[in-house]
C-alpha cells in the first residue's frame, strides 16, 4: 500500500540508470498493452540513457531485473512483465503522475453537480463517474449520518407525490420524493411536519425514528390515517439508519463491474475477473479494506496480494478519503481494477474527485 508521494523502496538503489530506464519502459509498455514485453519491442521504443540498446543488451538487463524479483516471465520464450514488487517499485519511485486536463475536470464536475440530489444519490453518481472515466469498477463508502436533526418538512410537488426535506444540524439538507394519496390535503402534510419536528429536533434520526413508530403503533388516534401514512413514508425513505438498532450504518456503493470484462483476453483473465466479482460481493471485508485508507493524507494504492481480499484476483485498488466541513474523514472513494490499470491517469482522477466530494458533503 502506498501514498503516491512516496520516495520508493531501497530496491531502486540497486539499479543503475540503464536498468531504471529499461524497467520504466517495460512497465509502461506492459500497462499499455497488458501483455508480456519482449526485448525487441523495447529496442524499438528509442533511446535508453541517451543510447540505443540492442535486444541482446536489453535481455541482459531484463535478466538482472528478474533476479531482483522485479520482473517475471509467464512462459520460457515469452517476454517479461512486472511482478507485484516491480509494480510497487514503479508506482512508488518511477511513476510520473500527471494532472487532469481542464476538460476532464469539467466533465467530472458536470456529472457531480446535479441539483436536488440526496447525498446517497450523489455518491452513487460519483461511483458511476469514476467507473466510466477509469474503465474500472468505482467504489464509494458513504458517510455515517450521525448529525442531529433540525427540521423536516413535507412539500407537495405533484398529484400523488410529496417532497420530504430533512435538515441536519450540521447544515446538510437531504431530499426524497415519497408517494402520497392523490387527494392528500395540505393540512395533513402540515400536521405531519409539525408532529415530526416536535420529536426530531436535536435528536439522532435513529432515536427519533423509534419513538415515533412506537407512538404511532400505540396511540394511532393522535393522528388521522392520512397524516400517519405521511409520517411513516417520511421515516421509511431514510434507509441509511437501521430501523431496529437506530445506528447509522456505512454503505458501500459499487458501480461499473461490467467494465472489468472489457479487456478480458484469455481464460486466465476471465478467471481473475470472476474472482474479483466474488471479492466485490464480500462487502464487509471490502469496507474494512477501504477504511484502512482513512488514516491516509491523500491517495492510497493497494496492489495485488498487499491486501488479503484481492490476493487471488490480482487486482489494484486506488482510493482516497474525503472529509466534512470540520475536516473529519467521513468516507472513502476510488476504483478497483487489474494491476495493469493506468496509474498515472487514475491517481489524479481519484484525488480530484475526493476533493469535489469533500465540497459536496461540507
Amino acid at each position: 500500500m502506498s501514498d503516491f508521494t512516496s520516495d520508493g523502496p531501497n530496491a531502486l538503489l540497486e539499479l543503475n540508470q540503464r536498468s531504471r530506464d529499461v524497467f520504466r519502459q517495460l512497465v509502461e509498455t506492459y500497462l499499455e498493452t497488458g501483455g508480456p514485453v519482449g526485448s525487441r519491442t523495447l529496442s524499438k521504443t528509442g533511446l535508453v540513457n541517451g543510447a540505443s540498446l540492442s535486444p541482446a543488451s536489453i535481455r541482459n538487463v531484463m535478466a538482472d531485473l528478474e533476479d531482483l524479483g522485479l520482473l517475471s516471465s509467464p512462459h520460457t520464450s515469452a517476454g517479461r512483465m512486472p511482478t507485484e514488487a516491480g509494480l510497487r517499485l514503479f508506482v512508488d519511485a518511477l511513476l510520473q503522475v500527471g494532472d487532469l486536463s481542464d476538460d476532464e475536470r469539467a466533465g467530472i464536475e458536470a456529472q457531480m453537480t446535479g441539483s436536488n440530489q440526496a447525498v446517497d444519490d450523489a455518491l452513487a453518481q460519483v461511483s458511476q463517474t469514476l467507473s466510466g472515466l477509469s474503465q474500472c469498477a468505482g467504489l464509494v463508502v458513504a458517510p455515517k449520518r450521525e448529525a442531529r436533526l433540525k427540521q423536516l418538512e413535507f412539500v407537495p410537488v405533484a398529484p400523488g407525490q410529496t417532497l420530504a426535506v430533512i435538515v441536519f444540524e450540521d447544515g446538510l439538507v437531504e431530499n426524497r420524493i415519497i408517494d402520497t394519496p392523490v387527494d392528500m390535503p395540505a393540512s395533513s402534510l402540515t400536521m405531519a411536519s409539525n408532529y415530526l419536528n416536535a420529536r426530531l429536533k436535536g435528536r439522532s434520526f435513529g432515536d427519533a425514528q423509534r419513538q415515533v413508530r412506537q407512538e404511532i403503533s400505540a396511540r394511532k388516534a393522535e393522528l388521522d390515517a392520512l397524516t400517519a401514512q405521511v409520517v411513516e413514508a417520511g421515516l421509511a425513505v431514510w434507509s441509511g439508519t437501521d430501523s431496529v438498532t437506530g445506528t447509522a450504518e456505512r454503505s458501500l456503493i459499487v458501480r461499473g463491474r461490467g467494465n472489468l470484462l472489457e479487456d478480458v483476453q484469455a481464460l486466465d483473465d476471465l478467471e481473475r475477473v470472476r474472482k474479483l466479482f466474488d471479492d466485490l460481493e464480500t462487502k464487509e471485508e471490502l469496507l474494512e479494506l477501504l477504511t484502512m485508507a482513512e488514516d491516509a493524507d491523500g491517495v492510497r494504492i493497494f496492489i495485488g496480494s498487499e491486501t488479503k481480499l484481492f490476493s487471488l484476483s490480482g487486482s489494484s485498488v486506488i482510493v482516497s478519503p474525503y472529509t466534512n466541513a470540520d475536516n473529519e474523514i467521513v468516507g472513502v472513494l476510488g476504483v478497483v481494477g487489474p494491476t495493469r490499470l493506468n496509474y498515472a491517469r487514475v491517481i489524479p482522477m481519484v484525488d480530484y474527485t475526493a476533493r469535489l466530494v469533500t465540497q459536496l458533503v461540507s
